[in-house]
Formats: structure tokens, C-alpha cells, sequence
């Protein structure tokens, strides 16, 4: 017979095992944000162009795409905690490579391996905490992870504007305190109880690409899957184009207020996740793809009239819009992934989301190097509704 005592301890240490993971997901992602406030600096110190700008931020993609197809399956062999324990190694490559850079190369290689690591620990992650909460409810594990997911993002440009606004060397001191709080959450991971109960070996993870989503449940996948796309391309024309915008267009050159913008995104994001876990998948899902088209249309209105309380408001729609769409799809692929290849599943989703995240951003940088900001901030809302009226029938029809 369980005691009380017993049952307590094995509470809490579920609480702490989910709070390790969690603030894993959250500290990979603020790495890929901690550039927001600082690609100005770096574009006056390397002297490189808008599009270079652009390229640096979307190459991580290159990473993303690459753990994702290629190590999508890696922590369902190895077990949760060998690779999320990979991922942050990773993770710390990439900052010190950072803290080194001396030209756009070490950028861009550092951008990569960024990726890569978010690409292997996200997926990992997300299984991992569907497997630490008790129960078939695997609506709390999305929860989880998207929340932290942003708050993560936030964090990490809040920190580094304020860094770069406020304190001495923005570019070296901002990754070394970012190296030490990789450091924490990779002791804490080490402590962190395995769920995956039979370890295979490293030898065993196929390195061919693959991207596989189970014919059974390949047609309820599609709409998450276009959800995800289009929440994440808003995200990133934020992360990389919004710092540019509010020096250019709304004349405001503080480190720290490009980083309040997007922590502002990515908070509303976080208190819309928790304040929406009633909501069902395919509602919060469908909520997001109409909220798309007000946003990036404030997004338009705020560069023509060159307004920063509509730029605020357009931020804030954003976050709304991306917190319904990712939080929406990342629940229905935790509830439909068989659970042998849940990580796989997952990781297919996250490669839609990433794609969006950058892809995009690529088209409108190109654009806007050979017209203007406004002109390519138009083809981006005009390509956003298309997109959502599209793919607002799709969901309505196969988002059940």
C-alpha cells in the first residue's frame, strides 16, 4: 500500500523532472532570440547588408531541418535524457561560438548549430514531457512546452536588449551569461529521470533523412501542420525584421525597446497558452488563422503611418495569433502520435513550424533589399491572408 509520504515524493519529484524539461525547451529557444536586439550591432560592426541580416537569422533553419530529419527518432532509441543532454552540448558550441565571432562566417556557422541543437531538444522535450504527466490528458504537455517555448523567446531578447542597451562588450557578455545558464539547466537535465525504458544505441538511429508522419493519422496532421506554418512565419518576421522596422520606419534606436517588443510578443503568446487550455485544438486553431489577417494588417499600418502604439498593438495580436495556432497544432499531434513514434511525429511538426519561421522571412529580406520595407511588408500581409483564407478551409474541414 502507497503511502501518503510516498505519494508526495513522487509528486514532487514529477514536478521537478517537468520543471528541468521545461526550462531545457525555454533556454534553447531564448538562443535563438538572444540575437533580436543585437543584429543591429552586428550589422554596423561587420558592415554587412539587410539581406546578410535576413540570412543570418533564417540560416539555424539549416540545423533545425537537418536534427529534425535526421534525429527526429534519436531520444525514442536513446532514451529522453542522452539527447536532450546532446542538445545542449550543442547549445553550448553555438554560444561560444558567438562569444568569439569575428566575421559573418561565425555567425552563420553559430546560427546553424543553434538550430540543430533546438531542432534535436525541442522534439525531445515535448515527448518527454508527455510522458512525465500522469494520464492520457497529453493537452498539458503541449501547454508546457509552447508556454515555455515563448517565455523562453522573450527572455532571451528582453535580456540581451537590456545587455546591449545597458551594459559594457553587448556582444561577448550577453553569450557569456548565456553560457552559464546553459550550464545550470544542464545539471539539471542530468538529474532528470528517464521514461523511455528500453535504450537502444547511438549505432541504431538511421542518419537518412526521413520525414514521416503515420499514414493513419497523415490527413488530421495536415491541418496542425499549416497552423504551425503560418503562426511561426509571423514570429520570425518579428525576431528579424522588427528591429530593423522600429529604427528605420518608427525611428527608435534602443537595444532594450527592440528587445520590450518582442518579450511582449512572447508573453502575450505565453498568458495566451494558459489562459486557453479550455479551448479545443481545432477551435484555438481556427481562431489563429483569422487572426492573422488583422495582425499583419496593423503591421502595414504601423510602418505607413510610422506609429509605435500601432506597432504595440500589432505585437500584441501577433503573440495571440502565434501562442492559438502553435499551442492548437502542437495538442492534436501529442493526442494523435502513436506513442512509439511520438518524438518522429513531433518532430515533423516542428520542421513545418520551422519552416515558416524562416522561409518566409527569406522572401520578404530579398524584397525588401530591392524595394523598400513598406513594399515588402505588403507582399508579406498579402501572402498571410492568402494563406489564411486557404488554409481556413483546409482546417475546417480536416481539423476535427
Amino acid at each position: 500500500m502507497t503511502t501518503h509520504a510516498e505519494t508526495m515524493t513522487r509528486d514532487n519529484g514529477g514536478t521537478a523532472a517537468m520543471t528541468a524539461v521545461a526550462a531545457m525547451i525555454a533556454v534553447l529557444f531564448a538562443g535563438s532570440t538572444v540575437l533580436t536586439p543585437l543584429y543591429v550591432i552586428y550589422k554596423q560592426a561587420f558592415g554587412f547588408s539587410q539581406i546578410t541580416l535576413t540570412l543570418v537569422y533564417a540560416v539555424y533553419v539549416v540545423g533545425n531541418l537537418g536534427a529534425l530529419l535526421m534525429f527526429g527518432r534519436l531520444s525514442d532509441v536513446i532514451g529522453r535524457r542522452p539527447a536532450a543532454l546532446a542538445s545542449m552540448a550543442i547549445a553550448v558550441v553555438s554560444a561560444s561560438l558567438f562569444l568569439l565571432a569575428e566575421n559573418v562566417a561565425w555567425l552563420d556557422v553559430a546560427r546553424i548549430l543553434s538550430g540543430l541543437g533546438i531542432g534535436i531538444g525541442a522534439g525531445t522535450g515535448t515527448a518527454w514531457l508527455a510522458e512525465l504527466i500522469a494520464g492520457d490528458d497529453k493537452s498539458r504537455a503541449a501547454t508546457i512546452a509552447t508556454s515555455t517555448n515563448f517565455v523562453g523567446l522573450g527572455l532571451g531578447a528582453l535580456v540581451s536588449g537590456l545587455l546591449a542597451e545597458y551594459a559594457p562588450w553587448p556582444l561577448r557578455l550577453t553569450f557569456a551569461v548565456y553560457l552559464g545558464v546553459l550550464a545550470v539547466v544542464t545539471v539539471l537535465i542530468w538529474r532528470t529521470r528517464e521514461t523511455v525504458a528500453r535504450h537502444g544505441r547511438l549505432a541504431d538511429v538511421s542518419m537518412q533523412p526521413r520525414l514521416s508522419v503515420p499514414g493513419a493519422i497523415r490527413a488530421r496532421f495536415v491541418a496542425p501542420a499549416v497552423t504551425g506554418f503560418g503562426a511561426m512565419a509571423l514570429v520570425g518576421f518579428y525576431a528579424a525584421l522588427a528591429p530593423s522596422i522600429l529604427a528605420q520606419q518608427l525611428h527608435a534606436t534602443s537595444h532594450a525597446e527592440a528587445g520590450a517588443l518582442f518579450f511582449e510578443l512572447s508573453i502575450v503568446a505565453a498568458a495566451t497558452i494558459l489562459a486557453t487550455t479550455r479551448f479545443s485544438s481545432r477551435a484555438t486553431m481556427l481562431a489563429a488563422l483569422v487572426l492573422m489577417i488583422p495582425t499583419v494588417a496593423l503591421v502595414v499600418a504601423a510602418q505607413f503611418f510610422a506609429s509605435m502604439p500601432i506597432m504595440i498593438a500589432a505585437t500584441a495580436c501577433c503573440g495571440v495569433a502565434a501562442a492559438l495556432g502553435y499551442r492548437g497544432g502542437l495538442q492534436v499531434v501529442n493526442q494523435i502520435a502513436p506513442a512509439d513514434r511520438r518524438a518522429e511525429v513531433v518532430s515533423a511538426f516542428f520542421i513545418c513550424c520551422f519552416c515558416g519561421n524562416a522561409l518566409p522571412v527569406i522572401g520578404i529580406g530579398l524584397l525588401s533589399s530591392w524595394t523598400g520595407a513598406t513594399t515588402a511588408s505588403l507582399a508579406f500581409a498579402g501572402m498571410i491572408t492568402i494563406f489564411s483564407l486557404v488554409a481556413l478551409g483546409f482546417g475546417a474541414k480536416y481539423a476535427r
